[in-house]
């Protein structure tokens, strides 16, 4: 099971998905910036909207392990399970991802393009400079 640095942690998205590595960005609000990325490489299965909110993780079930293993062809180093309200339905949505390795990586990351970056600071994969005129 993961398990995530003290935080502010309500806000999450699909940042960057390339078919083998899934980078999940959280924050308190995402709007400028997130402040934490859960990376998931060598992914095999993926079942989770590309946005949710305060999502609950815990250990996959015996049969989660199994539809894992049947859509998979073997069972993963890594599952990441975890539920988010679903709100349309107003209940939980259940949400599996499975990878060869996990990786949880603190640190503030900008969405929008600025300047000078203190330590520690980056910018997110999407982010390009200004088009000079």
């Amino acid at each position: 099971m993961i398990e995530l640095p003290e935080g502010s942690w309500w806000d999450w998205d699909v940042l960057h998905f390339d078919g083998s590595q899934l980078r999940l960005a959280a924050g308190h609000d995402l709007t400028y910036h997130h402040d934490l990325e859960v990376v998931l490489t060598d992914v095999a299965y993926m079942a989770c909207p590309t946005q949710f909110w305060d999502p609950w993780f815990r250990e996959a079930t015996r049969d989660e392990r199994a539809l894992v293993r049947r859509h998979a062809g073997e069972e993963s180093p890594v599952i990441v399970a975890f539920d988010v309200d679903a709100p349309a339905a107003g209940d939980l949505l259940t949400c599996l991802v499975t990878a060869g390795l996990v990786e949880v990586v603190p640190g503030l990351v900008y969405r929008y393009w600025r300047d000078n970056l203190s330590a520690g600071e980056r910018l997110a994969p999407h982010v390009r400079p200004p088009e000079q005129s």
